[in-house]
């Protein structure tokens, strides 16, 4: 049986913006994804590859890549909480 992913669905620009923000700044942030999951994460950097965006975050020293459109919400002290909307 073959597993295809959804299509990409872009995230808001200030949604995006904020990502981008905490990546400068290596914010260690909570991490809910949209299926439940959640992590304690420092953002590194955010990447376009195949026209699908990710975060790249470090956990534990660990770099993950984590779609954008399967965050649902990031938050940290100095943003606050970031609830991602997709694109119009």
């Amino acid at each position: 049986m073959v597993m295809t992913e959804k299509e990409y669905q872009p995230i808001n620009c200030d949604d995006y913006d904020n990502l981008e923000l905490a990546c400068q700044h290596h914010l260690v942030l909570e991490i809910k994804l949209r299926g439940g999951e959640r992590l304690e994460a420092k953002a590194c950097d955010l990447l376009l590859r195949k026209q699908v965006e990710y975060l790249i975050v470090d956990v534990a020293g660990e770099q993950k890549e984590l779609r954008l459109d399967n965050i649902a919400y990031f938050s940290h002290p100095t943003i606050g909480k970031i609830e991602i909307s997709l694109a119009d």
